[in-house]
């Protein structure tokens, strides 16, 4: 017997199909202004176990015998707030398996959390091998007549490196999906494009998060896997249409399983969608989500300017010496809060294998005051003091390696795992735990620390089989240990700033941007190549984290102190250089970009939403670009590459038709001015930009 269901919560509107003899699948979906029709359906849930594999041989997360035999058993809703949740009880009751698929919508967002849980409720133990925290085919536009279409679709993905993040491309779909004449097989193919990511770095290589945009319907997809370790995402030909599976750890692909006793449950990784009209509107969406789900934090309002000693400058190798005068300076520009970044624990001149005990220096901070002498001027500059720590590691020569226990640490096969002459603490142990809430404890109570820049410049591999079913299954369990851990350093300060570093972007999931009010974007050391970054950067993180680095220098012209500046203008202001070494002209330069960031940028992006007016950078851009839209404004970065000079036009058709007043805010007087002017009918913003040097501007249009 078939019958329908439908829920509809804050803008979101899901209805499902499900029949006596057939799975859950959702027939018909809208968020906000989008919607989807699906006439042909993958399961809701996925679940491959050792002992019963997939009904068509593949290496696909789909297709899974369970999946295929999991039918309806009821569904319930609740709400609290603004946040509307549902459940969607199946199960398979032949093999003793039971799954809840769990939707969450948040009435400032058209975007839907899921995840699954599943339970053994039978007598043997089950082996599970992977589970999906969310599958759907495209569909097609609601209430049109067009039939599924693989080759309407283009899949926009992105890849980062050390430090090369956010490089994204885009391609038809039917390029990594070829038409392979499947109707003469009369079964689907086994074709799919499988994007895997290992260990902790979750950004590492691939991105979680991805597009499938169709431009001929009207309609993209935006998705992203929540999870701060292992994770894949599949996109997958299943001859009537093409269909999307996300997933955190897998067994072929992580070395994951996970065993349940009879009445032990397990649940996945969340994962998030949006269904748009455009890859824009998919974007505002997302934006919407982040900052509606993100854990609360007075930064949220203040979001205040930064500057770190390393990048370009001191290079771990603090001393009171050289600290005490970037003090001054940066407090002279108006910095609010200063960043002692990386080697000011130790006293050997190798701060590499040392790390993980966290005690200040006394060779580098001499004198009876010790690092206090330089916190305290930090303070009396007024500024809050920030210290860097690379919580999840201990360095091997660190004196931690032999106080803390053996179960404190990542191992496989009774040795611990050492990854660049580091150990790497397991946080599913409570010694591991103390010893990092010791450490916090102490710096923030004794020194008065306001501000936390967490590193983390190893990755384990597979994880760690201690305690667990497999070294996957210990890994995941650390990753979520982790993220706990932070949600309670959060409710015992409350104030704490915490910015995620990992190796520069290499774990940019929104587990992480989720619960950190600060994001790295890179450890990219030339200026001419960050502006790449910048401008990507709010793909992965809202744009008031995006912390991108400007590190002006004293030998530097003034037009590249300014395009310095103009890397980090619409991100949150992080600064670095030798400020100290200026004449006042640079400084008086630099200065002015944290007062013009102050009055024009601070006061609107934590509302902002982010927009690309010449489209998604490219590496090798000669010029690009990167919007945000405040309501009644828009301000807009250009940079200017060795470009050929010329006119660009810059997409601001949200405005079209509407009058319009540009004004360049950073750089100001003393700069070449760009013609510049707004195009009300073709809502375009006309910039002329020099050619052959690198230059940059930031412009405000009012309406």
């Amino acid at each position: 017997m078939s019958q329908t269901f439908t829920w509809q919560a804050g803008p979101a509107t899901l209805t499902f199909d499900c029949a006596d003899d057939q799975p859950v699948g959702l027939a018909e979906l809208r968020l906000g202004a989008a919607a989807a029709a699906f006439p042909f359906r993958t399961p809701i849930a996925e679940v491959m176990t050792t002992g019963t594999g997939h009904v068509l041989s593949c290496n696909k997360l789909t297709h899974t015998v369970i999946g295929s035999e999991l039918r309806y058993r009821g569904h319930e809703t609740a709400d609290q707030g603004t946040r509307h949740e549902l459940r969607v009880a199946l199960a398979d009751d032949a093999r003793g398996v039971e799954a809840v698929v769990r939707y969450e919508v948040d009435d400032a967002a058209a975007m839907v959390r899921t995840d699954v849980t599943v339970t053994n409720a039978g007598d043997a133990p089950l082996q599970l091998d992977s589970v999906t925290s969310w599958t759907s085919t495209l569909g097609v536009p609601q209430g049109g007549d067009q039939t599924p279409d693989l080759t309407a679709w283009d899949l926009m993905e992105g890849r980062s490196d050390w430090p090369a993040e956010g490089r994204w491309a885009r391609r038809p779909l039917n390029y990594l999906l070829p038409p392979i004449a499947q109707q003469i097989t009369k079964v689907d193919p086994r074709q799919g494009y499988q994007v895997i990511s290992s260990g902790t770095w979750s950004t590492g290589m691939n991105l979680p998060l991805a597009v499938l945009e169709s431009q001929a319907f009207g309609l993209a997809w935006l998705f992203q896997i929540e999870h701060n370790g292992a994770w894949r995402w599949d996109v997958q030909d299943d001859t009537a249409d093409a269909a999307v599976a996300l997933s955190g750890p897998t067994s072929e692909n992580h070395g994951w399983c996970r065993i349940l006793e009879s009445g032990e449950s397990f649940t996945t990784v969340p994962a998030s969608f949006t269904l748009a009209t455009d890859l824009g509107a998919a974007v505002r969406n997302l934006t919407d989500y982040r900052r509606a789900v993100r854990a609360p934090h007075p930064d949220h309002a203040a979001v205040r300017t930064v500057f770190n000693d390393y990048m370009n400058t001191i290079y771990g190798d603090p001393t009171t010496a050289k600290e005490l005068p970037l003090i001054e300076a940066a407090g002279k520009v108006g910095v609010e809060i200063f960043v002692i970044d990386c080697g000011w624990y130790d006293d050997s001149g190798d701060w590499w294998p040392s790390v993980g005990e966290w005690m200040p220096s006394k060779t580098r901070f001499p004198g009876e005051k010790g690092i206090v002498e330089v916190i305290d001027a930090i303070k009396a500059a007024g500024m809050v003091p920030g210290i860097w720590i690379e919580p999840e590691v201990i360095g091997v020569k660190s004196p931690m390696a032999d106080k803390l226990p053996d179960s404190a640490f990542f191992q496989r096969h009774g040795e611990r795992v050492v990854e660049q002459e580091r150990y790497i603490l397991d946080l599913r142990d409570p010694a591991a735990r103390a010893h990092l809430d010791s450490v916090v404890d102490r710096l923030v109570t004794e020194y008065g620390i306001g501000y936390f820049k967490f590193d983390y410049n190893v990755s384990p591999g597979a994880g760690t089989d201690l305690d667990a079913d497999a070294p996957g299954d210990g890994l995941l369990g650390h990753n979520r240990a982790y993220s706990a851990w932070i949600e309670d350093l959060h409710r015992r300060y409350p104030e704490l700033i915490l910015e995620n570093c990992s190796s520069g972007g290499m774990r940019e999931d929104f587990a992480q941007t989720g619960r950190f009010e600060v994001q790295s974007t890179s450890d990219q050391q030339d200026w001419k190549l960050y502006p790449a970054i910048a401008a990507a950067a709010p793909m992965m993180m809202l744009p008031e984290q995006a912390a991108n680095w400007a590190y002006p220098q004293s030998g530097m012209t003034p037009e590249e102190t300014a395009f310095n500046i103009n890397t980090t203008f619409l991100g949150r202001f992080f600064l670095s250089g030798y400020l100290n070494r200026m004449d006042p002209d640079q400084l008086a330069l630099v200065q002015d970009g944290v007062a013009s960031y102050k009055a024009h940028v601070q006061p609107v992006i934590g509302s902002a939403m982010p927009f690309w007016p010449l489209g998604m950078p490219g590496w090798f851009d000669d010029v690009l670009a990167l919007g945000l839209d405040a309501c009644d404004r828009t301000l807009v970065t250009v940079w200017a590459r060795e470009a050929k000079g010329g006119e660009v036009r810059l997409n601001l058709r949200r405005w079209q038709g509407r009058a319009g007043e540009v004004t360049t805010v950073y750089p100001g007087e003393g700069f070449e001015a760009w013609p510049v002017r707004w195009d009300a009918a073709a809502g375009e913003l006309v910039a002329t930009v020099p050619g052959g040097l690198y230059a940059a501007r930031t412009f405000e249009v009012r309406f």
